[in-house]
């Protein structure tokens, strides 16, 4: 990944401008976010490359059994979906943050109106919105050039994508805390992403694993983000062990990430 080494903008604004400094810092953030085309590229493109991929293979369009009636490629959505959000949350926002640490950012900005910790809230919010928009283009997509259909209960899945949002997100943080550098905190961020997506599903579908690990992929965050999505498609409310779930590893990685964080 190639790193900005321009001075970040947020650092010079003054008290006096028109919209506030986090409005100003996300503003900038995106604009940085979308110039390393790290997030745009992993976070957005790829897993939008694999649903085109996917949807190329007839075999993912026989019905997958214990789904619900469900095709392979309509039980993959939730993987492609969980996929996305767990590339921003363990790659993009950690990256960026260490990046900033290393650099020298996080700490100058504490001596401006703007205030490090607004930093850290512009991010959040540059990768949720990035998350919105990822997963609106991938279900439009796969609506319009495979057929599969919408969510059957569009409310439910939204709510599960707010928890699965929060809890990649808590892990962002909770990597960017504990990674000394940028290049550790990529190691960190590898290291849960390819268990938590096998246990999404993304190799073997979640109904096609033993019963034993059926039973661990639920409990893991993205697991049970993952079955969350598949209810909601069927027409039904998540599990709400699986929204507990989610809920209980969020608080638990943002705490440790507070607890963990620095500045400099």
């Amino acid at each position: 990944m190639t790193v900005s080494t321009q001075a970040h903008p947020a650092a010079t604004a003054g008290p006096g401008a028109r919209r506030s400094a986090l409005a100003q810092l996300t503003r900038v953030e995106f604009r940085l976010f979308l110039r390393e085309r790290v997030g745009p590229v992993w976070g957005v493109g790829f897993p939008i490359l694999l649903l085109v991929v996917f949807g190329s293979i007839p075999s993912f369009k026989k019905v997958l059994d214990g789904s619900g009636g469900l095709t392979v490629l309509d039980s993959y959505i939730p993987v492609l979906v969980v996929m996305s959000l767990a590339l921003l949350g363990f790659v993009s926002l950690p990256l960026t943050l260490v990046n900033y640490r290393e650099r020298g950012i996080l700490r100058r900005l504490e001596t401006t109106p703007a205030g490090r910790v607004r930093v850290l809230g512009a991010q959040l919010i540059v990768n949720f919105g990035m998350a919105v928009v990822t997963l609106a283009v991938l279900l439009i997509v796969a609506r319009l050039a495979y057929d599969v259909p919408f969510p059957g209960q569009f409310g439910a899945w939204v709510i599960t994508a707010l928890f699965a949002s929060a809890v990649v997100l808590a892990m962002g943080l909770f990597v960017a805390s504990i990674g000394s550098t940028a290049r550790a905190a990529a190691a960190i961020g590898n290291v849960l992403f390819y268990p938590m997506m096998f246990f999404s599903g993304l190799w073997l579908p979640i109904p096609a694993m033993p019963e034993t690990l059926q039973h661990v992929a639920h409990a893991f965050p993205l697991g049970a983000a993952w079955e969350s999505f598949q209810q909601a498609a069927l027409g039904s409310w998540p599990p709400a062990l699986a929204l507990g779930t989610m809920a209980a590893w969020a608080v638990a990685f943002a705490v440790i990430a507070g607890r963990f964080f620095r500045w400099e």
